[in-house]
């Protein structure tokens, strides 16, 4: 194998592929007149992402990953001159060599995709993901909370719950689609943010992908059935709230400095306005008001910070409805106004002391 390519794109398409791969995986690099191929796969997951570059002898290597993203991430050059030479991958540069070892061509390249159920815009679902999958557990102990689940109909609706809140998106999807799989949060995560333009959404028998233009990845599925938004009451709403969505975050932030160690605040509800406040013996105390609209009683949740911050960044910019529920049951946060992507959030309210 011969070939040269930008060092630049060959080093995203590499560190791609290494951030999704286990830590001493292996890539193929395939050469040929397409372009420049990086390709991985173990038992779960199958990743390729393409490169464009100019084949001067066709080929196939494996290499070790992580030298090989690493070594491509430090290099200050515009081109990069992969050569095999007897057992090692050789990257040349005008003044410099860097040689890895060949590793086993056992490893091949990813197996086919899954059908293709339906596509989706990729700005919109990456935005809408980083949202839902930032609601999915990072305990590992409960690998049923890590992932995000993806049905598509008519719409395409994601899920994610780590048993204190949840959040649900629902985003159009270019053609009516079959889809019901769990996958995990992180990796699911980190695909998106690679995509780019129209994503193809693929399923088969225990497994899921994405494409699109210059990659693919491919994985095996978690059980979907029990995270469901159905399974959270949300018809017993005794006061609503609608105000900027900005500003009570940047209120939450403030006082918040004053809570005590459990980081719990109240949004205590008044006429046209809600108050936050907080107090603690060695830092002193807090209190701030804000305008807002209020509909129906004064029911005063209790909120974790740091919760209540991550439900209201996902309505950056926007007015956001609070429906607020007696008792500890969830409070429901959706945009005032509606947008092309439907985001409805889910938070627990804490018990104040």
């Amino acid at each position: 194998m011969d070939v040269t390519a930008p060092a630049h794109r060959l080093s995203a398409a590499v560190s791609a592929a290494a951030r999704l791969l286990p830590a001493r995986a292996g890539l193929r690099l395939d050469a040929g007149a397409a372009g420049l191929s990086v390709a991985g796969s173990d038992s779960d997951l199958a990743v390729r992402f393409d490169c464009p570059a100019t084949s001067h002898t066709d080929g196939s290597v494996v290499v070790p990953a992580a030298p090989l993203a690493e070594t491509l991430r430090m290099l200050d050059a515009e081109l990069v001159r992969l050569v095999v030479e007897g057992s090692r991958l050789a990257l040349r540069l005008d003044n410099a060599r860097f040689a890895l070892p060949l590793l086993s061509t056992e490893a091949g390249p990813p197996g086919a995709e899954p059908p293709l159920v339906s596509e989706v815009d990729g700005a919109a679902f990456a935005s809408a993901l980083r949202t839902v999958a930032g609601t999915a557990s990072k305990d590992d102990p409960l690998p049923l909370f890590t992932g995000v689940r993806l049905q598509a109909g008519s719409r395409l609706t994601l899920t994610a719950s780590d048993r204190y809140r949840m959040a649900v998106a629902r985003l159009p999807l270019r053609s009516p689609g079959s889809l019901d799989v769990l996958v995990p949060a992180s990796l699911l995560t980190e695909a998106a943010r690679q995509a780019r333009g129209v994503v193809g959404l693929h399923a088969g028998p225990d497994r899921f992908g994405l494409s699109w233009a210059g990659g693919l990845v491919g994985t095996a599925v978690l059980d979907a059935g029990f995270l469901s938004e159905d399974s959270i009451p949300s018809g017993a709403v005794d006061t609503t709230v609608t105000l900027e969505a900005d500003a009570l975050a940047a209120a939450v932030r403030r006082v918040g400095v004053y809570a005590e160690d459990r980081r719990v605040l109240t949004l205590e509800v008044g006429d046209a306005q809600v108050r936050l406040a907080s107090a603690r013996q060695d830092t002193g105390e807090a209190e701030e008001t804000l305008k807002a609209e209020v509909g129906g009683g004064r029911t005063s949740p209790s909120f974790q910070a740091r919760y209540l911050l991550d439900a209201l960044q996902a309505f950056a910019g926007e007015r956001v409805v609070l429906s607020i529920q007696p008792g500890m049951r969830a409070c429901v946060l959706r945009a005032a106004e509606a947008g092309e992507v439907e985001l409805t959030y889910y938070l627990m309210p804490m018990l104040s002391r």
